[in-house]
């Protein structure tokens, strides 16, 4: 009999839920793409009943449930802290409530799962294992050092230790109140991007600007002996002060986390973002310098504790490309795997791959033969562990929708593998915006060729076009390149593999001119590297633009418009027809207007 293990990422931003079939992976998604809200909390319950569908099982079916999270760890420390710090009753009491809430997750599933009651086991699994667990365990390593670097969780901001056939093992960890992720997400918020994950807003805005705030970030991030860190908290309220995180089924946000004595110290910057500054700039190149310069330290640090060259990393900060593509030159890691959801929602995976470890540690399963030397029976090497749709379903939704479509002068065919590639990579060569809409979506926040808009990487005005007909972000965001694996070290001063957009590498100065549209401010582009055997239309496609242009990349950014990425056919039609792109490929269909 199989063995089925869900994983639950719950009462947090990024909700989500994966599930395991004797220790492989059968499905994975957040609940963001189902209530169309982003960075959704609160109960995964459209997660979970998607992984159980498309297992074809019930939830009577399922041995364990394993959560990221464990409210029993780093006890000690939290006492300590306590007596110490005596922090507002309001902030202990906010935290024995979302303990609560986790403790009850065995009858939210019943709910959830709509049929079928749980008898098997619950496991905890504390935040930090899970991260780890989240990249080591699905690496292509035998051996790495494991890091999760991201804001809190169980008491704790960071934990490493290192991973091998033997076992995960945490040797070290960094506990609240201190952390790189809650300082970076603190001058987020400082800069004005107040919304839950704007982060990567500051990574696009750094490159305009100049390290001219060091010193000033210096007194906020001090960097310890041991490769750790510490803040300096009189810059932080969240030590002291219910700190107000809207961790709610429809709402994923959290108050500000920096105190008056931020303004002091770097200078007051108005209510909002709208208006940029020099100054903003500045700031964003110095905190993204600074996180640099804190993570590379503590990286030091680890190589030489543990003498090994390749590095698996999660946790939210491990969502940062920019310093991910400088680990290699500014370290002694030499390898790097970073898994397609490396933040919360990932926990999720990480817990599941432990439960399942201790499932065949205790011989519940015996088929371990088959196992990778790491101990677990599968290396993620893509990222296509969300729903698909049958061309039968897709065809349903487009004749639904027909009186629409021709409302809009568009047309609509069913053609062949050679003339959907050949026609799209035309389409995307004379400058016209495609959605591209392909089997399973993606696992993590990236778009990665199966919900994505594409264009045309030659063009100066591909991003503002894409911003004027369905994006409408701010102008210093950069658009990726997807590029063909073979061709990375002829566009790229890199050869590396990069199938998750995680890693940003300078383009080669030679070929900045011909991809201005994926080549940011800097000279770099985040870029995701494409095979034919993780994914082969997407690969036949940029083959096709290769041939036409002779450029093997072509733009690529998420299937959305101010929302999370589409889901379902319904939506990506729905997006189609309320923007102004002008070509969708849905499955093997064509949907194009006429001029």
């Amino acid at each position: 009999m199989s063995i089925h293990v869900l994983g639950i990422n719950a009462y947090h931003a990024d909700a989500a839920a994966c599930l395991l079939r004797d220790g492989h992976i059968v499905a994975a998604v957040e609940e963001e793409r189902y209530t169309r809200v982003k960075h959704c909390s609160g109960f995964p319950a459209h997660a979970v009943r998607y992984c159980l569908s498309e297992a074809g099982i019930t939830l009577a079916d399922v041995q364990h449930i394993a959560i990221n999270q464990d409210g029993g760890a780093n006890r000690w420390r939290k006492l300590a802290y306590l007596l110490a710090a005596r922090p507002r009753p309001g902030l202990v009491l906010r935290r024995l409530r979302n303990k609560r809430s986790r403790e009850n997750v065995a009858d939210e599933l019943e709910r959830a799962a709509g049929g079928g009651s749980f008898t098997g086991a619950v496991h905890q699994v504390e935040h930090h294992l899970s991260h780890l667990a989240s990249t080591f365990l699905v690496s292509p390593f035998r051996e790495a050092v494991a890091l999760s670097v991201d804001g809190f969780g169980d008491f704790a901001s960071a934990a490493w230790g290192l991973g091998s056939a033997a076992g995960l093992d945490v040797d070290g960890k960094v506990y609240f109140p201190h952390s790189l992720g809650i300082f970076y997400q603190a001058i987020t918020q400082y800069l004005g991007f107040p919304h839950y994950g704007d982060e990567y807003k500051v990574m696009g805005l750094a490159p305009y600007g100049e390290p001219r705030c060091m010193a000033a970030m210096r007194r906020i991030v001090h960097l310890q002996d041991d490769g750790s860190y510490r803040l300096d908290l009189g810059y932080f309220r969240h030590h002291r002060e219910v700190v107000s995180y809207g961790w709610s089924a429809d709402d994923a946000a959290a108050g500000p986390l920096y105190s008056p004595a931020m303004a002091d110290l770097l200078g007051p910057l108005g209510p909002d973002a709208e208006a940029l500054t020099q100054r903003h700039k500045d700031i964003a190149r110095s905190a993204q310098a600074m996180y640099e310069e804190a993570l590379f330290h503590l990286l030091e640090r680890l190589h030489e504790r543990y003498g090994c060259d390749a590095l698996a990393m999660a946790g939210g900060c491990a969502q940062n490309s920019v310093a991910n593509g400088k680990i290699r030159r500014n370290t002694g890691f030499r390898k790097l795997y970073v898994q397609p959801a490396a933040g919360d929602a990932g926990g999720a995976m990480g817990a599941a791959l432990i439960a399942w470890q201790r499932v065949v540690r205790d011989g519940e399963h015996g088929g371990t033969s088959h196992a990778r030397a790491n101990g677990v029976p599968f290396l993620m090497d893509h990222a296509y562990w969300g729903p698909q749709f049958s061309s039968e379903a897709i065809g349903a939704v487009l004749a639904s929708h027909a009186d629409s479509l021709s409302a809009q002068r568009c047309v609509c065919e069913r053609v062949s593998e050679d003339r959907l590639c050949a026609r799209t990579a035309a389409a995307i060569a004379e400058g016209r915006v495609v959605g591209w809409f392909q089997g399973r979506m993606e696992w993590g926040p990236r778009a990665l060729g199966h919900r994505s808009l594409l264009g045309d990487p030659r063009r100066a005005d591909m991003k503002e076009i894409l911003n004027l007909k369905i994006k409408r972000r701010e102008s210093f965001r950069p658009f990726a390149p997807s590029i063909l694996r073979e061709a990375v070290s002829a566009w790229f001063e890199a050869d590396e593999d990069v199938p998750f957009m995680t890693e940003v590498y300078p383009v080669r100065m030679e070929k900045r001119a011909l991809i201005p549209a994926v080549t940011h401010a800097d000279g770099t582009g985040r870029l995701q590297t494409v095979t034919r055997e993780a994914d082969g239309r997407y690969h036949r496609l940029i083959r096709e633009f290769d041939r036409l242009t002779g450029v093997p990349i072509v733009l690529n950014t998420s299937f959305n418009e101010n929302e999370p990425v589409v889901c379902n056919p319904t939506e990506a039609l729905s997006c189609f027809l309320r923007t102004r792109m002008d070509m969708l490929v849905l499955g093997d269909y064509v949907v194009e207007r006429m001029s």
